[in-house]
């Protein structure tokens, strides 16, 4: 290994950086993945973590694990500082320079607070799995802390949770922190009362889940609405402190805010200079390549690509699964003389949000699903994108103990000093 074969290193092991791995399984090149954790992450199941539904290893593989028999594919824990595009080498932090031939970046996105990034001490973000167990910590915390405390003003602080974002992980986290709250964990607490838990989803615009058809966004706040939870559209966040948020005037006092609101690229293209879209994403070319430099390629969420429409595609997992098979398929055939697969082409098969138990939305464009019909569907598709047999089979035993029992199997709380809570202030109240 690592002759004088070309040198492919791609930088993230989600599911672009995966996909694009996997496509040089058995070539006659070298591949070199970094990525700053040991694995990969299925991330539309990241909240069920968050929501003791699932735990980590359910939607977790570790990397090296799914390149076992492959030869030609070393994997590295480690993180990229910078890309000397004149040397073709990638600086990391504890590897040192590593040279390419080619150099795919699947780097991902972050959350991004609009500029008030003072804001992040005070709210929760969802992308990695450190980020779903805090979130974890705090949901649990909160009611074994709210048992503790004989003011009911403090209670209804420590029982406010206030998800902002409308989009699908904001509207599937609501709803699973309204089952988790007020029925799984609210019968098992005798001082807690069910008038004591609030959620509140944000929406800063007219309708959830805006990518889909108007009476899908509907039909989710209906659902959401059932699960009490309080959805308000057309709020604006205009503040985030220790005290809580302050929405369209009106302060809301909590210890619990969980930000789904904007996604933000990773830095890499200041390591290689590349002109970026308003969300710090990479302009990449119909080949998915980066401008002035046709040995390096953007997928996913850190390459902003247009279609021949000119709208740009959205940051899904299908998106940067298809791109990371397209630029490896695409290298391969300029190495081994095939032909050409000519510019990048997504295939869109749909989009499904979930809400709650035996709710969620499905829009395939021709057919759109609603209610139970789709979560069922749902559940069979994610079951089936899961990466491998053990993670479908303990995914699938959890979901079935939750349909018949209404519990929750990750509901331990490990750490010795759970979260601290910012007390609360006199004649302050939820709203």
């Amino acid at each position: 290994m690592f002759d004088d074969r070309k040198q492919i290193v791609i930088v993230g092991a989600g599911f672009g950086g995966l996909a694009a791995a996997k496509g040089f399984v058995g070539a006659d090149v070298d591949v070199t993945l970094i990525d700053r954790s040991n694995h990969h992450l299925f991330q539309p199941l990241l909240y069920q973590v968050a929501t003791a539904a699932l735990n980590p290893s359910d939607i977790a593989s570790a990397t090296r694990s799914l390149f076992r028999q492959a030869d030609n594919v070393r994997v590295l824990m480690d993180e990229v500082k910078d890309v000397d595009t004149t040397a073709n080498q990638v600086v990391t932090l504890h590897s040192g320079k590593i040279g390419y031939d080619y150099l795919i970046l699947a780097t991902g996105a972050d959350y991004s607070f609009f500029g008030n990034d003072a804001w992040a001490k005070h709210a929760f973000v969802l992308k990695t799995m450190d980020d779903a167990l805090g979130i974890r910590e705090r949901l649990l915390a909160a009611f074994e802390q709210a048992e503790l405390e004989n003011d009911r003003a403090a209670r209804r602080r420590l029982l406010t949770f206030v998800v902002v974002g409308g989009g699908p992980t904001g509207v599937e986290m609501a709803g699973a922190i309204a089952e988790l709250g007020r029925v799984t964990l609210a019968a098992e607490y005798r001082r807690v009362q069910l008038d004591d838990i609030h959620i509140i989803l944000v929406e800063a615009g007219d309708r959830l889940l805006a990518a889909f058809d108007p009476g899908q966004s509907d039909c989710a706040l209906a659902a959401l609405s059932q699960l009490g939870v309080n959805v308000r559209l057309n709020a604006s966040v205009e503040q985030i402190d220790s005290h809580g948020a302050l929405v369209n005037g009106r302060a809301i006092s909590t210890a619990n805010i969980i930000w789904c609101a904007g996604t933000r690229a990773r830095d890499a293209a200041a390591w290689i200079g590349a002109s970026t879209a308003k969300n710090n994403a990479i302009f990449v070319e119909p080949d998915c390549s980066v401008p002035g430099h046709p040995t390096i390629f953007a997928i996913g969420d850190g390459a902003s690509y247009r279609d021949a429409s000119g709208r740009s595609l959205p940051g899904l997992a299908p998106v940067a699964k298809q791109q990371g098979r397209y630029v490896a398929r695409l290298i391969r055939a300029s190495l081994e003389g095939g032909p050409n697969p000519g510019s990048f082409r997504y295939h869109n098969w749909g989009m499904m949000a979930v809400i709650g138990r035996s709710r969620a939305v499905a829009d395939f464009g021709w057919m759109k699903i609603n209610g139970f019909a789709a979560w069922l569907l749902w559940s069979m598709v994610h079951l089936f994108l899961l990466i491998d047999f053990r993670s479908r089979s303990s995914v699938y035993l959890s979901w079935s103990y939750a349909w018949f029992t209404r519990g929750r199997i990750a509901r331990l709380l490990t750490r010795k000093n759970g979260p601290n809570f910012q007390p609360l202030h006199a004649g302050e109240a939820s709203s």
